[in-house]
């Protein structure tokens, strides 16, 4: 995918774009020459960088050092909102990707640079207080390691297909046709972490979604398995550190 911000044009050192993502809608693979800041007015953004998937309301969007290979795509209608910074004219030294939080003031200011309108001074004023806005949250991607080994991605796929798949994992080591130790070693050997923590963390990531919308925590917690809710608040603290709510509102 082209570099979006090579069509765009502006003065100073930040240029916007505006692209509309439907629901369920991924662009390709692709990286950029400036660093962006991805954010929506509207809708909930996913970004994908490797095995890491980070969810982001119109509260909070994410910081992509530039040359860093990712997917961005929509779990519901969102409006992809981009600034780019020339890495030649931005002081910011981030170079991880890096969840910002966004207040009524950095919205509004976003939507103030993407007018046509605006005057040279006047945009270079507000370019200024922008990066003055930017703080950093202090969250981390929920990561989900995609298995290698055929056996373990058969499993893998059913888990993703449907997070609250009840069975065990003797049960899973069955249905590919070897034994519960062989699966376990396999799943470790392939992705780094053991079946029960590959499948919280896929429960997880697949509940952000829902809870970014606005879903009650009990019906996404039975949406992706939790018997209670409680259970899926103590699986979210323990793996994230933190709650849903800090996690999506900063």
């Amino acid at each position: 995918m082209s570099d979006e911000s090579d069509s765009l044009a502006g003065v100073g050192a930040i240029l916007v774009g505006t692209f509309p993502l439907t629901t369920g809608e991924w662009t390709p693979v692709h990286s950029h020459t400036h660093h962006q800041l991805a954010w929506t007015r509207r809708g909930v953004l996913g970004v994908a960088i490797g095995d890491d998937y980070w969810v982001l309301p119109p509260t909070r969007a994410l910081w992509l050092p530039a040359g860093v290979v990712h997917r961005t795509g929509a779990t519901r209608d969102a409006m992809l909102t981009s600034l780019y910074f020339d890495p030649q004219h931005c002081d910011l030294g981030w170079s991880e990707p890096t969840p910002v939080a966004v207040d009524g003031l950095l919205a509004h200011l976003i939507g103030y640079l993407a007018r046509q309108d605006l005057a040279d001074d006047a945009r270079v004023r507000a370019e200024a207080v922008v990066v003055d806005l930017l703080r950093p949250l202090p969250t981390t991607p929920i990561d989900v390691p995609q298995p290698v080994d055929e056996r373990v991605r058969a499993v893998a796929d059913a888990l993703l297909a449907d997070p609250a798949d009840p069975r065990s994992l003797e049960a899973h080591a069955r249905a590919i046709g070897v034994s519960r130790r062989t699966l376990t070693r396999l799943f470790v050997h392939d992705t780094g972490i053991s079946f029960d923590r590959w499948r919280t963390h896929v429960r997880l990531r697949a509940a952000l979604p829902m809870l970014a919308e606005g879903q009650p925590v009990s019906r996404v917690a039975h949406a992706v398995g939790y018997a209670t809710p409680s259970a899926f608040l103590t699986a979210f603290r323990r793996t994230v550190g933190t709650t849903p709510k800090r996690y999506l509102t900063g």
